[in-house]
């Protein structure tokens, strides 16, 4: 007997992810209520670089990684950092992670990424339309900086795989540079401009926008942690919250790198860790590109916003319970101010969160498989912001009974089981 569609959904985690998620069930009909530990935008929704990255779709595992991270682990200007005493809590996934950077699983995983990311600007218009969040929406450029030509030709992998997935790209020697964006002009010898890309100019104000203009819609926002589900007949009836507890005809779980311990409550074991993302940020900054700019030597983005310069970046293992290091702190401020030595600010502000991110680099999409009325939508490690309007598409129309115009099986959430 075919599952009737749901009238009411409660979706647990109010990141990009979940908001949009609630905006397109919404406007299929369906009565939402969104709930999180600390209300819209909290966590790495608000931190992230900003950028709508559609040729991201390269993972962080890559051929060669294996051999490098040993040496990048020790170096204090390599981009990535691990708390020594978490290294036994993270082997389990770190191997596996690892050994998913073969070139056959790259270009597997590129396919899948590319499918919910190519058209991110224009998902990310749809979602905001009418609701007054559009004003954050930066269309453009992506510019990927490098010392020179040859820094540029370490690179040529993960290149040649944006190309094979038709992410279109141009690349610029100093005097292009120079020429597209004086702010540029002798800070790079080579860089490569993307198009079809753009930014958020206030990633925080903007989701919350978009979960303000969700309860002007009728939407409720609960400000609670949920902390079990409760069963009956094999689907899920209610959560438990510390406000009491919630029944909805169904349940979506997008909190991000919190999701793991409620997917374990429902008997799926997913290998998620958290990716500790880092930003500092330059309030009233003397210079802004014009484009959010990758600082390829450093895995760092400069993107220009509303009143600051962002430069968010780095790679942390350390656990969710840990404390923000220092060291992620210092190496983004030397490596901004080395780009801009004359830059001036009235002062800085700093964020440290956590990308939850699979060991296929890969979110989990789709039904739950455990029990009929539960769906996921988490996992996204680095692309959170960029693919969270077309995840929250697609959750919506598989809820609602229709079939998404793509092929989500690499992202199924019962594959870990």
């Amino acid at each position: 007997m075919a599952e009737r569609q749901p009238q009411t959904i409660a979706v647990i985690g109010a990141g990009i992810v979940g908001v949009s998620t609630a905006i397109w069930l919404q406007r299929a009909g369906i009565k939402v209520t969104l709930i999180d530990r600390e209300g819209p935008a909290a966590g790495t929704s608000y931190g992230n670089a900003g950028v709508l990255a559609s040729g991201s779709i390269v993972p962080v595992s890559v051929p060669g990684l294996l051999f490098k991270a040993p040496r990048m682990l020790l170096d204090p200007n390599s981009p990535l950092f691990l708390r020594w005493s978490y290294l036994p809590k993270l082997i389990p996934w770190l191997l596996p992670f690892l050994r998913n950077g073969s070139r056959t699983k790259v270009m597997q995983i590129a396919r899948s990424l590319s499918l919910m990311l190519h058209d991110s600007p224009a998902q990310h218009l749809a979602l905001a339309e009418g609701t007054g969040a559009e004003r954050f929406i930066e269309t453009g450029d992506y510019v990927f900086g490098y010392k020179d030509k040859a820094t540029f030709a370490t690179d040529a992998f993960t290149w040649a795989t944006r190309g094979a997935m038709n992410s279109p790209y141009e690349e610029m020697d100093a005097a292009r540079i120079a020429a597209y964006d004086p702010a540029l002009q002798g800070r790079f010898g080579y860089a490569v401009r993307c198009p079809e890309h753009g930014h958020i100019t206030d990633p925080g104000a903007y989701v919350r926008a978009l979960a303000a203009h969700f309860v002007t819609k009728g939407g409720d926002i609960i400000t609670a942690e949920v902390t079990d589900l409760a069963l009956d007949g094999g689907r899920v009836a209610s959560v438990e919250t510390t406000s009491g507890p919630l029944e909805a005809d169904g349940f979506v779980l997008t909190a991000g790198v919190w999701s793991r311990a409620l997917a374990e409550k429902l008997g799926l074991k997913v290998p998620l860790e958290t990716e500790r993302g880092y930003h500092i940020e330059f309030v009233n900054p003397s210079i802004k590109p014009k484009s959010p700019v990758m600082v390829a030597a450093g895995k760092f983005v400069m993107t220009p916003m509303v009143g600051r310069l962002r430069c968010a970046g780095i790679v942390e293992f350390g656990g969710i319970d840990a404390p923000p290091s220092e060291a992620p702190f210092a190496l983004l401020e030397k490596q901004t101010l080395a780009i801009f030595p004359e830059l001036t600010f009235d002062s800085t502000e700093k964020w440290m969160g956590h990308r939850p991110s699979t060991v296929d680099s890969l979110p989990l999409i789709g039904p739950f498989g455990t029990a009929p009325n539960l769906w996921a939508g988490f996992g996204h490690q680095h692309v959170g912001l960029t693919g969270g309007p077309k995840t929250g598409r697609w959750l919506a129309q598989i809820i609602t009974g229709q079939t998404p115009n793509a092929d989500l099986a690499p992202m199924a959430p019962n594959r870990f089981r």
